[in-house]
Parts: structure tokens; sequence; C-alpha cells
């Protein structure tokens, strides 16, 4: 679940900041009422920007946008690691996303508070203000990991001076493309979506990276965390997938609590799915068996039946590998490049 913070600064502000937060449903959300709850007397603003810029997805200032600005600008990242950051004013009538509004979805975040609040929207990026499209959003929103956003500023100048960019994908595309995106010639910026991330057909090349791949993997117990790292990383190279695809991790449950594996996750901030035998057994296809294996855990192959089922039934694009004990296979999710056919036309009515 994504984590949302709100702070506010009055006693109608935290009125206001009470009623957004109940918005969010979907948020876990937190709220500091500075001047209204006694046990913030005495807090700093500024060492609460400073955590709430590291562990939050979305940060909502309720007052004035000078008070955000001062707050969070010393502990801006970048465009790829920043969290959304919204103001609204304390009573309620202007929702501002000031930081993130494509990449972090603070964009959209506003129009949904606002709708909430029966306020009104103030979005100030180019590409919405002229109701362009914008690659950061698609991305967002079809989660696909953007690899170089500094290159963003290009396919988005392009856009926004008339011209046309172009659209290289290694998945097939669905819909009609927005205007100005072409999957012909070559245009001096485009974007490719797929998992060659060393690709450059464009002089000013942005990769798109869908998450869509699981890592399946079997280890004995006690096995470090090292080898395990070891052994996905010969995977993925062997695959040629790198590691923005992936999209979480899969075993059986009895390694669901194996300390090397768990480390492993949370370095990469990755979810681990744990399968029964039953489960796993049970996944159709056509796997690597192993006696050993099904001796000792009640299934013929651990890593890529896991694999397979947490892809929803996806393809194996890389099958069993050993390593130090460890074995791991990789599956993709079934995906398509989807771009709705009416989206970029209402955008513009």
């Amino acid at each position: 679940m994504k984590h949302a913070k709100f702070v506010s600064f009055t006693e109608i502000g935290a009125q206001t900041a009470e009623k957004a937060a109940s918005l969010l449903p979907d948020f876990l959300t937190e709220r500091y009422a500075r001047t209204v709850d006694p046990s913030l007397a005495g807090t700093q603003l500024s060492r609460f920007a400073q955590q709430a810029m590291v562990d939050c997805d979305l940060i909502v200032f309720v007052g004035a946008a000078g008070i955000a600005v001062r707050a969070v600008a010393p502990y801006l990242a970048g465009k790829a690691f920043d969290p959304a950051v919204l103001v609204i004013d304390e009573a309620g009538r202007f929702v501002i996303p000031i930081l993130s509004g494509h990449l972090g979805g603070a964009n959209a975040l506003a129009e949904r508070l606002a709708d909430g609040l029966g306020a009104t929207t103030v979005i100030t990026t180019a590409t919405d203000s002229r109701a362009a499209f914008a690659v950061d959003t698609w991305a967002a929103a079809h989660d696909c990991a953007v690899v170089d956003p500094q290159n963003i500023k290009y396919v988005s100048g392009a856009l926004l001076r008339g011209e046309s960019i172009g659209l290289k994908s290694d998945f097939p595309v669905d819909g009609r493309l927005p205007a100005q995106v072409t999957l012909h010639g070559a245009p001096e910026s485009g974007f490719v979506i797929g998992f060659d991330i060393g690709a450059a057909p464009f002089a000013h090349t942005l990769h798109l990276v869908p998450r869509i791949v699981f890592l399946g993997i079997g280890c004995r117990k006690g096995t470090a965390q090292k080898m395990i790292e070891a052994a996905a990383q010969a995977a993925l190279d062997a695959a040629g997938v790198p590691w923005q695809a992936v999209r979480g991790v899969a075993s059986i449950d009895v390694k669901q609590n194996e300390p090397g594996l768990l480390h492993f996750c949370e370095t990469h901030g990755l979810s681990l799915t744990a399968f029964s035998a039953e489960t796993l057994q049970s996944v159709p296809g056509d796997f690597t068996p192993s006696d050993f294996v099904a001796r000792t855990v009640g299934v013929d192959n651990v890593c890529e039946r896991a694999a397979v089922c947490a892809a929803s039934g996806g393809a194996l694009i890389c099958r069993k590998t050993a390593r130090d004990g460890v074995t791991v296979a990789l599956a993709q999710q079934d995906w398509r490049a989807c771009f709705e056919k009416q989206e970029w036309e209402d955008k513009k009515q």
C-alpha cells in the first residue's frame, strides 16, 4: 500500500487535510496538524520533510505553497526518485501539484483530490496545459520503469515544438498512437519500450521498461544473500533482462522466512510471494523436473513453477539455472503497449 503524509498549519487546514485524506482509501495516510496537535509543538518542519521525502509516495501540504517549496527543496533527489508533492490551500479551494507531476502521479492525484473536495486543480506542466502526450505519465500509468529520465526533456520538448517523436516497441502496440508519435522514420527524439536498455534508434532515446518479470527462486536453507544475488544476476544476464523489469520474487512457502531470500528482496524493494507445494505442482506447463526436489519439498520444480505462477501463467523466458545451491528462473507476464483510442482526442476537447 502506498504511503501519504498530510501536514497542515491551522485549525481550518487540519479539517481540510482530514477530508482530503479520507479521499485516498488506497493509501496509508498520516496527518500532522502542527498548530492543533500539542504533541507536534517544537518539532521541525524540515525534519518532517526530510523523512517524508524518503519514505512517502505522496506529501500534501495544506497551506501556503511557499512553505512547501522551502520545506522540500533541500531534499530533492531527481525526477525518478522524488515523491508526489501537492499543495492545498487551507479552505480546500485549489489543489496544486508542485513536484513529480508525471512519474510520481501528482497531477492525477491532484485531479482526484480536487474532484472530492469540489476544488480547482492548477496544473502547470507544459504537456498537460497544452493537452499533449506526456510520455512519463504514460509510463507511470502502465507500470514502466524510466531508465534515463534525463531524456524526458528531449521527448517532451519535441512534442511541444510540434515535432514528431519516434516509438520502437518490442511488445505489441494496441490502439491509436497519440498525435506526433510515429512508428516510422527516424525522428531525432523518441522512446523505446523493451528490455534492451542499450538500444539507441534515436539521437535522444528514452527507455521504458515494463515491470513484468518475476524471479522464481529456490535455495538451500541458510543460503547467504550474496549467493542469491549472484545467481539472480546470472539468470537476468543470460536472458537479457535488466533489473528494472523485475516486478517480484516467488518461491515455495517453506522458504518464505529464509533470511538470505528476505534480505535479497528487501535490498531490491521487491515483494516475495510464496506458494504451497500443491499450488506449484498444479501449474500447467513443461518444467524441468528434479526427483530430489520432489522428495524434499513435495513438488518437482520450485523456481520455474513459482515464476510462472507469480506471472499469472506467463511464459518462461529463462529456465532453471543453478549456481551455489540457488536455482533461478524467469517468467514474463503477458503485456502489450496500449494506447487508448480516444484518450488523447478527449484531452484536447
